[in-house]
C-alpha cells in the first residue's frame, strides 16, 4: 500500500505536485483507481481548472464517496488550487455545483476589486496568519508570516466557519482566505509545489504529519 495517493481526476498540474512531494518521500503514487485511493493513508487533490470539470472527473471515476469517507475517517487530505476549492460544499463557476463538502462553504468569483486589478490573480503574493497561533499544529506551522506563494485563480474560497480560515492574502484591496482547513483537512489556494522552499516546506510538514 502506498502511503500518499495523488488523486488523478483528469485535471492539470498533477505532475508538479508529484515532483514536489517526491522531495520528501518516495512513498507516493498517482492514481485514479478507487481501491488504491481507498487504501491510502493520505490523499492529495491537486489540479487547476474549472470547479464543475473537477467534480465531474471525480464522479465519473467513482471517487466521490471514497474521498468523503477518507475525510470522515480522519485521513490527512491536502487540496491544492482547484483541489482546495473542491473541499468546500458548493462552487459557483459556470452555475452552481456540488463540491466534496469536507468543509462547509462555497467558492465564488472574485468580487469587484480596486480599479486596474487583473483577474485571474496570478503571481507571487503573501500569506498571513489571521490570528495568533492559528498555524500551530498545521502544515503551516513554522512558516514565516508574510511568506510569498505562487497563485493563479479567478475564484476564491469562502468557508462558512471563520475558524477554518488558516491564512489570508490581500489582492486588489480584498482580503481573502488563501489556506483553509481543520483537523485532517487542509486546502491551499496557491501552489506550494511552485512556491520555492517555503512552499515546499508546507508539503514537507504535510508528509511528516502522516502516520502509518
Amino acid at each position: 500500500m502506498k502511503k500518499i495517493v495523488i488523486v488523478d481526476y483528469g485535471v492539470g498540474n498533477i505532475h508538479s505536485a508529484m515532483k514536489g512531494l517526491k522531495r520528501f518521500t518516495e512513498d507516493v503514487v498517482l492514481s485514479e483507481d478507487p481501491e488504491v485511493i481507498r487504501n491510502a493513508s493520505a490523499l492529495v487533490l491537486p489540479g487547476q481548472g474549472a470547479f464543475k470539470t473537477g467534480m465531474d472527473g471525480i464522479k465519473v471515476r467513482g471517487l466521490l464517496n471514497i474521498i468523503r469517507e477518507a475525510g470522515a475517517a480522519g485521513k490527512p487530505i491536502l487540496g491544492i488550487c482547484l483541489g482546495a476549492q473542491l473541499l468546500l460544499a458548493k462552487g459557483f463557476e459556470f452555475g452552481e455545483h456540488e463540491g466534496l463538502g469536507l468543509l462547509p462553504g462555497k467558492v465564488i468569483h472574485f468580487p469587484t476589486l480596486e480599479p486596474g486589478t487583473k483577474i485571474p490573480h496570478m503571481g507571487w503574493n503573501a500569506i498571513n496568519e489571521p490570528t495568533s497561533a492559528r498555524w500551530k499544529g498545521t502544515a503551516l506551522e513554522g512558516l514565516r508570516p508574510g511568506a510569498e506563494m505562487y497563485f493563479i485563480h479567478s475564484y476564491i474560497l469562502q468557508p462558512t466557519d471563520p475558524a477554518h480560515v488558516l491564512a489570508t492574502t490581500v489582492y486588489g484591496g480584498l482580503t481573502f482566505p488563501s489556506v483553509i482547513g481543520t483537523g485532517n483537512i487542509i486546502g491551499c489556494q496557491f501552489h506550494p509545489e511552485k512556491s520555492g522552499e517555503e512552499g515546499l516546506g508546507i508539503l514537507k510538514k504535510f508528509v511528516s504529519s502522516i502516520g502509518g
